[in-house]
């Protein structure tokens, strides 16, 4: 796009709130669809004959297809145009979508959710790029609107699931999220004004990896913000059984416990958000970070429900504020012409280090008990925040 036509939409307020609620709507919806996984996938087990193994093992490669294709998917958003990549990103999200509510045997599923990765891959850093362009006023803000998606998704699927758990089948799941996308999909399409330009893009690894590990701080940052990454891989799929089998709630109980961290994101994050564009960005974090320590701490040791609940609300509270921050963080200090490719790598990093987490928790839980397992997750949470905040301290 020439530079006069990007400025003349750049002031435009309704084409920047236009192109956040389409792009905050498509990352919820398709969140919508990762999050029904979970409470369906005894049905889907039973009613495909996978096993246990064969499950694990698809989501494993979910988590690996989207932590790899960040980085060529920011690449591409820049050497091209944003659109070029989250179009197709749109287009391979709806056709998994679709395969998951299609599903008859064990092989498509297995191929649905793999697909559902390589678009949820191509939509995320691309997308982010594209927020924090419009809205570099106001980026902290923009990215925690944006990222509640997340959670706004995770209550969805999980409303979604009680009402389809109610009936025999488990397949028209997915048919309203697909509804859904496909007219975020329309709404993207007309709306953008942006060029779509396809093409052979170069991928320039070393170079990348160089601008992203260039200083001490860069490095700190990368390591930082991995570790929370980790902490959360654990937490999002270890949560309610740590609450059953360590503190004893029934399972009903515990998933609305789970709930609440959601709940507690949707508001939070944009308010975070504002908050790091207001305030240093890794004080704000590392504020976060402990606050979240203590609330695990005490969802481990407080009396009762009331300490239970208010751990789970502190832990919330401080966690959830990390998702722009960290986005916002890796965006300031990329390069105008490589932002989406910096973002991607970074990403990468973080996701990578997100899939590790339930492997060690599930690990250390078999040889100690979920209770040793999370205290290393609350560690965890320390160590990020004496990282930031040394270098909070030295700036």
């Amino acid at each position: 796009m020439g530079t006069d036509r990007f400025r003349e939409l750049l002031s435009s307020p309704s084409y920047r709130t236009r192109l956040l609620a389409s792009l905050s709507l498509g990352w919820a919806t398709l969140q919508t669809a990762r999050f029904l996984l979970p409470p369906l996938l005894p049905r889907i087990q039973a009613d495909l004959g996978l096993s246990a193994g064969a499950v694990g093992v698809a989501l494993t490669g979910f988590g690996l297809v989207y932590a790899v294709v960040q980085y060529p998917a920011g690449v591409a958003s820049d050497r091209l145009s944003r659109p070029s990549v989250l179009l197709p990103g749109f287009l391979v999200l709806l056709a998994a979508i679709a395969l998951l509510g299609l599903s008859v045997a064990p092989a498509v599923f297995v191929v649905a959710v793999l697909l559902l990765g390589v678009g949820k891959g191509l939509y995320a850093s691309p997308s982010r790029a594209l927020v924090s362009e419009w809205y570099a006023d106001r980026r902290g803000r923009a990215l925690g609107i944006y990222s509640a998606g997340t959670d706004l998704g995770g209550i969805a699927g999980a409303a979604l699931a009680v009402v389809v758990l109610a009936t025999p089948g488990w397949r028209l799941a997915f048919l309203p999220v697909l509804v859904v996308l496909a007219l975020v999909t329309v709404l993207y399409a007309a709306w953008n004004r942006e060029p779509y330009r396809f093409g052979r893009v170069p991928i320039a690894v070393g170079a990348t990896a160089g601008r992203v590990l260039a200083t001490t701080e860069q490095r700190e940052r990368l390591v930082a913000f991995s570790l929370f990454y980790f902490a959360v891989g654990g937490i999002a799929n270890f949560y309610p059984t740590l609450l059953v089998t360590v503190r004893g709630l029934p399972e009903g109980l515990a998933s609305a416990s789970f709930a609440l961290l959601f709940l507690v994101g949707l508001v939070v994050k944009p308010s975070a958000g504002a908050a790091s564009d207001r305030f240093p960005r890794l004080l704000v974090s590392v504020v976060g970070l402990l606050v979240a320590a203590g609330g695990l701490a005490l969802v481990l040791v407080g009396p009762g429900l009331a300490g239970l609940a208010a751990g789970t609300v502190l832990m919330a509270l401080g966690y959830k504020v990390q998702f722009p921050i960290a986005d916002a963080v890796v965006l300031e200090a990329a390069p105008e012409d490589d932002v989406g490719g910096d973002l991607g790598a970074a990403r990468g990093a973080f996701l990578g280090a997100n899939a590790l987490g339930p492997g060690v928790v599930g690990l250390l839980a078999e040889v100690s008990g979920y209770a040793l397992a999370f205290w290393l997750l609350a560690a965890t949470f320390v160590a990020s925040a004496v990282l930031l905040g040394r270098q909070y301290l030295r700036s």
